[in-house]
């Protein structure tokens, strides 16, 4: 593709999108800067691999020091793990973007946004949210889009659209919003205990300039021919998926009904009646017109039976009003809280149920020679002094798996805990705060 650039003149400020400067291999590239902050963003597709029932997507968010004109610290002088911003920035940019593919979708997609360039006024996340957008566009990939995001910012009385990193600082909220042409998809916020009323003020004017960077986006690929890609939602079996219903739909139903199992005794009843239908199909010639599918997709009939256990449970709980435990759709499961748990040798504990979900929360005091050091990070905060970390082991839902360091999904709920606890804690002073919370139990 030829080198094209487009100014976007954006609440005083311009954006800049750069198309065909860099990784022209890529399906698409965009350079998206503001300021002196640029971020590349790249989105590439690969053919679907045999037997992947889900959207392969993967939202991958780099930052380089050379980006602010430093050198990496430690004996190799080389950037390692990513630290946990860039992850929660992979994060931001991965969740309203997902949602935009048909859910049908088994394409491997592959986004990757890269801060090369970074100044101190422009925050480059919600940069790369929008360049994510552009370069999905620009590769051909089936998308709802365009899709776009801001930050909106309240200092004093006066909401501030991208504000910069002094202004989210010294402000009283830090509302992330991105949405398509469509409405809202995606808000991430944390805020000096505002009233709501301030927050759905905050979302609305937030949206307006969403619309302007969509309307930007659809002028882009107008100028530049690119039509917005469509394709047609693969045809369901409906052979299989009358033959589920008729086997399955009644007996599913009941079992729904049955409001005193738990979740295991649920889970296996359905389980046994999803094997049974799988015999029945094995059972059959190849050449039979409801074998014959199933042998082409392996999961078919899994898929199928989820599908339509989903769709029983929805109706029963629209129609009838009530869920699958025998809740009614304004009551909540039981909840109970505990502190001093374990021995005093711990300096705090915390034991939290809500029905089978289950966290234990522990505390510890330290001096401030304790905080985390953000020195080899882009963003101008130099320490941490509240510590979140969240941990999800294998044996909380009843399974096992090696057990890892923290994944990305442990990584961002911690960061959302420590979102909406660091406004209510007194002053750091002297000390510094971690507080981990593992997961006992849990229900997917």
């Amino acid at each position: 593709m030829e080198e094209f650039d487009k100014s976007i003149s954006f609440d005083g400020r311009d954006i800049r999108l750069k198309i065909g400067l860099l990784a022209p291999q890529a399906g698409g590239s965009v350079l998206i800067q503001s300021g002196e902050t640029a971020v590349l963003v790249t989105a590439t597709t690969a053919k679907a691999r045999e037997g992947v029932d889900f959207l392969p997507l993967t939202v991958d968010y780099e930052e380089r020091l050379y980006a602010a004109g430093r050198i990496p610290g430690g004996f190799l002088r080389r950037e390692g793990r990513p630290p946990e911003k860039a992850i929660l920035t992979g994060r931001l940019i991965d969740r309203p973007l997902r949602p935009l593919f048909p859910n049908w979708m088994r394409d491997d997609i592959q986004v990757v946004a890269t801060t090369l360039s970074m100044d101190e006024e422009v925050p480059p996340d919600v940069l790369a949210v929008t360049g994510a957008s552009v370069a999905v566009l620009l590769a051909g990939i089936p998308f709802q889009g365009p899709m776009a995001a801001v930050r909106v910012g309240l200092l004093g009385d006066e909401f501030i659209i991208n504000p910069t990193y002094k202004e989210i600082h010294n402000g009283e909220l830090d509302l992330v919003v991105a949405g398509s042409p469509e409405g809202v998809v995606m808000i991430e916020a944390g805020a000096n205990q505002l009233p709501e009323r301030d927050i759905i003020e905050a979302i609305d004017f937030g949206y307006e300039a969403v619309r302007d960077l969509i309307t930007a986006q659809r002028e882009l690929i107008d100028q530049l021919g690119i039509p917005l890609v469509t394709r047609e939602a693969p045809v369901v079996n409906e052979t299989v998926q009358n033959f589920l219903r008729e086997q399955a739909k009644e007996e599913i139903k009941q079992i729904l009904c049955q409001f005193t199992l738990s979740k295991t005794e649920r889970d296996e009843k359905l389980e046994a009646i999803e094997n049974r239908i799988k015999e029945t199909i094995t059972a059959l010639p190849d050449e039979d017109t409801l074998k014959a599918p199933t042998l082409e997709e392996p999961k078919l009939i899994g898929n199928l039976f989820k599908d339509l256990t989903k769709k029983l449970m929805r109706a029963q709980i629209i129609e009838d009003g009530v869920r699958v435990d025998g809740r009614k759709l304004d009551e909540v499961r039981p909840i109970s809280c505990r502190v001093g748990v374990l021995p005093r040798r711990v300096h705090g504990s915390g034991l939290f149920n809500r029905g089978l979900t289950q966290v234990l929360s522990i505390a510890t005091l330290g001096t401030p020679g304790d905080a985390q050091d953000l020195g080899d990070d882009l963003h101008p905060e130099d320490e941490k002094r509240y510590l979140h970390h969240y941990n999800f082991p294998p044996f909380s839902v009843g399974e096992t798996r090696p057990m890892r360091s923290p994944g990305r999904r442990e990584i961002g709920h911690g960061a959302l805990a420590e979102r909406a606890i660091v406004p209510v804690l007194p002053p750091p002073g002297g000390i510094s705060l971690c507080a981990a919370g593992g997961v006992g139990s849990a229900l997917f």
